[in-house]
C-alpha cells in the first residue's frame, strides 16, 4: 500500500514540475505581448494600469468584477461605443490585468483608496460615473457614501449588492486549489478556461483576444484576487450597514447564469434594492452575468439616453 502510494505521489510531482516548467516556459516567449495599454502610475509603492479612451465631458469609469483576468479588454465592446461621446477610463486593481500582484490589504478602504490615487495620478479628476461589475457594485456603493461629491450617478452592469454577500458560502480551500492550479499553469490544459466571454462574444479583434489569453495565464487567482474574497463579507455588510447612498442608478441585471445564485435569488436582491432607491431604474436583461460582453449595443445606448437625461 505505501509503496503505491510512493507511485502515485511521485507521478503527481512530476506532473506538478512539468506543468510548472512548461508555464513559466510559455510566460517567458509571452512576455514581449505583456505590454500595457495605457497608463502605470505608482500607487501604495506598487504600479497600478489605468486605461483612458475618449475625451468627452462626462468620465465613466468601469469598475471590474472579482476575478476577471483582463477589465480593460473585458469591458471594451462596451465602452467603444461610448468613448466617441465620453471619457472612458477603466481602472486595473492590484493583481489585475497589467497592474502588479501585490500583499496589499483588500478591505474596502484599502482599495477605494487605491483605484481614487490611480485616477488622481493619471490626471483623471471627478465626478464621475461609476460602471461596477459584479463584486466592484459593494465599491462602488462605498464610494459614492464616502464621497458622495465624486460619484454623479452609478450604472451597474449586473453588479453585487450588499444581501447578496450575507448567507454567501464561501469555499476558501476550492479557491485556494483553484490559485495553486493557475499558478503551476494547470490552466494551460484546458484552454476553454480562457475563452472569455469577452472573446466569445464581445467585439476584440484576434490581436485583443490573443493579449487577452497572455493576460488570463498571469492574472488567475492572484493573491489579491483571493484577499477580496476573503474580505467580501465584511466589505458588504459594512456598506450594508450604511444605507443607500443618494445617488442616481440605473442596474442592469442578467438571468443570474454565472453569478453562483438562481434566476430568482440574483434578481431578487437587485429588485429589493432598487425598491428602496428613489432615483434607481432596472433593466432585465435575459443573458448571463458579463452581460457587457453580450447586450453590449442595448447597454450602451441604455447608458447614454440615462446619462444626458442627468443633465437635462
Amino acid at each position: 500500500m505505501m509503496i503505491l502510494f510512493s507511485i502515485i505521489a511521485a507521478i503527481l510531482l512530476l506532473i506538478i514540475t512539468a506543468s510548472y516548467i512548461i508555464h513559466q516556459i510559455q510566460l517567458s516567449k509571452e512576455d514581449k505581448l505583456f505590454k500595457p495599454t495605457g497608463k502605470m502610475v505608482e500607487v501604495n509603492g506598487h504600479q497600478m494600469h489605468v486605461y483612458i479612451e475618449g475625451n468627452g465631458k462626462e468620465t465613466l469609469v468601469f469598475m471590474s468584477g472579482g476575478g476577471t483576468s483582463s477589465p480593460a479588454l473585458d469591458f471594451k465592446s462596451l465602452y467603444s461605443l461610448l468613448s466617441d461621446k465620453y471619457r472612458i477610463v477603466v481602472v486595473e486593481k492590484a493583481g489585475y490585468g497589467f497592474s502588479d500582484i501585490t500583499d496589499s490589504n483588500r478591505d474596502i478602504d484599502a482599495i477605494l483608496q487605491e483605484t481614487r490615487e490611480s485616477l488622481l495620478k493619471s490626471g483623471v479628476e471627478g465626478p464621475y460615473i461609476l460602471f461596477p461589475h459584479s463584486m466592484s457594485g459593494i465599491e462602488a456603493l462605498y464610494w459614492a457614501q464616502v464621497y458622495p461629491n465624486e460619484v454623479k450617478a452609478i450604472i451597474g452592469l449586473d453588479m453585487a449588492v450588499p444581501a447578496a454577500y450575507k448567507d454567501y458560502d464561501i469555499n476558501m480551500p476550492l479557491v485556494h486549489l483553484s490559485a495553486f492550479a493557475a499558478n503551476i499553469g494547470f490552466t494551460r490544459w484546458i484552454p476553454s478556461l480562457s475563452e472569455s466571454d469577452a472573446i466569445k462574444y464581445g467585439t476584440l479583434t484576434d490581436e485583443e483576444k490573443e493579449l487577452y489569453k497572455v493576460i488570463f495565464y498571469r492574472r488567475t487567482v492572484t493573491k489579491n484576487m483571493v484577499n477580496e474574497i476573503n474580505h467580501i463579507k465584511a466589505n458588504a455588510e459594512k456598506v450594508g450597514a450604511v444605507g443607500i447612498p443618494n445617488v442616481p442608478m440605473l442596474l442592469f441585471s442578467s438571468n443570474g447564469q454565472g453569478t453562483g445564485w438562481n434566476e430568482d435569488e440574483w434578481n431578487g436582491f437587485q429588485k429589493e434594492f432598487m425598491s428602496k432607491h428613489k432615483e434607481g431604474t432596472l433593466i432585465k436583461l435575459d443573458c448571463s452575468h458579463y452581460i457587457h460582453d453580450i447586450e453590449f449595443k442595448r447597454i450602451a445606448d441604455e447608458s447614454e439616453k440615462y446619462i444626458e437625461s442627468l443633465n437635462r
